[in-house]
């Protein structure tokens, strides 16, 4: 492998969350009756900061009340959402390697860290992962490089043996301002030519094409 140590995103990089995700806000919108979105609307927040995913599915701008919307959103992903979520058919294959590599694996998301390894507990994958770090670790979200920053610091790797792998202009932004290379893989919402205005080593379909 080209690289010492991979980071990833996970929604949409290594694994399809989409009906978890969406099911949990339809299920939160009803509770607080509000009108529902359509489907494909809510999964194009999939990605985003939690809170700005919130607005932009509600409406709402009250930060009380976006976060008790939130407290009720998580009742439900603590229901649907590791039974809703699942890892791309080359996802696992692609960390097997890596690991048999001697590389490196590590998570960086805006998701909760105990989500995904329940993810990976119940896939009995959880060798497969260095570490994690998820939302509740941070202060800041993605494009902000602190979750990228925390694991440069954690394993003391340099910069250029570090691939940053995501789906999302959040991904590709916060690899840019760690300063280390990105790789956009094209399984959730954002295009190929989305990514034009950010520095990407490799544009690929699926995370077997990983180098």
């Amino acid at each position: 492998m080209k690289y010492k140590y991979y980071f990833f995103d996970f929604d949409y990089t290594l694994v399809n969350s989409e009906k978890g995700i969406v099911e949990c806000f339809l299920r939160t919108l009803e509770e607080f009756n509000i009108p529902a979105k359509p489907w494909d609307e809510i999964k194009l927040t999939i990605g985003m900061p939690m809170m700005d995913a919130i607005t932009k599915v509600t409406g709402l701008t009250d930060e009380g009340k976006k976060y008790q919307f939130l407290l009720a959103y998580k009742k439900y992903a603590a229901e649907l959402m590791t039974p809703n979520t699942h890892f791309f058919p080359d996802a696992i294959a692609t960390l097997k390697k890596l690991k048999a590599a001697g590389c490196t694996v590590a998570i960086i998301s805006t998701k909760t860290r105990h989500r995904i390894e329940e993810k990976f507990q119940q896939d009995g994958q959880t060798h497969l992962i260095d570490f994690i770090i998820g939302s509740e670790d941070t202060t800041a979200s993605k494009p902000d490089p602190q979750g990228i920053n925390m694991a440069l610091k954690r394993t003391g790797a340099d910069t250029k043996e570090v691939l940053y792998v995501g789906d999302s202009l959040y991904d590709a932004g916060a690899a840019k301002n760690a300063g280390v290379d990105f790789a956009a893989v094209l399984t959730g919402n954002t295009k190929g030519e989305e990514f034009a205005p950010y520095p990407s080593v490799q544009m690929i379909n699926s995370l077997s094409e990983l180098q």
